[in-house]
């Protein structure tokens, strides 16, 4: 049985994966993040799992283990066991997205994980291209220094010093912000940085 040209092109439209056939923008939603007491709620983690199409379980070791906390699901939701930002959660879903999603190749994000042995493989439907996934990931962790005077960071006040100064920590950095709030998560610029101790003041930049 011979087909034309036209039922040909129809078929293979069908058959590619749905991604790949819709054209539409690869865009992963924005952490929806609540901080309650000690604690910090991922409220649409399914939806940022479902739009990346990876194991929830999966997705959510690799976060725990980047921020350095403890957790787990609660229906649609992720609990941290601590207080973290949105950007702090939002640069380590970039960082899962750039290694284990999106193709080196074409940049589409229409790829599968598949293990070989011990290591794990990105295989991309749209190019065909595949990589191991440790190669990207020790690339990712290249980073600068945590903290820079003069740049803008959220942070989190976590204490009240002695001079009623809030103190937000990042790294092996105490910066003081004056202002400030215990709990209260704002934007700091960083005037100024002495050994482990930092000097900022709130901006809305």
């Amino acid at each position: 049985m011979s087909f034309g040209y036209e039922e040909l092109l129809s078929r293979a439209k069908k058959a590619l994966p749905a991604a790949l056939s819709s054209g539409e923008r690869f865009q992963v939603p924005s952490p929806d993040v609540v901080i309650e007491g000690k604690t910090t709620i991922l409220r649409n983690f399914e939806d940022i799992v479902g739009v990346i199409r990876r194991d929830p379980d999966m997705v959510l070791t690799y976060l725990l283990r980047e921020l350095g906390t403890a957790g787990a699901m609660e229906g649609r939701r992720v609990v941290f066991k601590s207080k973290v930002t949105s950007q702090q959660i939002e640069d380590r879903i970039k960082s899962y997205v750039d290694a284990y999603v999106l193709c080196q190749e074409c940049g589409r994000p229409d790829t599968r994980l598949v293990k070989e042995g011990r290591i794990a493989m990105l295989e991309c439907d749209a190019c065909g291209a595949r990589r191991p996934v440790k190669a990207v990931k020790k690339a990712a962790k290249v980073e600068e220094a945590p903290l820079v005077e003069g740049k803008v960071y959220e942070l989190m006040i976590q204490d009240i010093g002695k001079k009623g100064d809030g103190i937000a920590k990042l790294d092996k950095y105490v910066i003081y912000v004056p202002g400030t709030a215990k709990g209260s998560i704002v934007k700091v610029f960083i005037e100024k940085i002495a050994g482990t101790v930092a000097f900022g003041r709130v901006t809305r930049e």
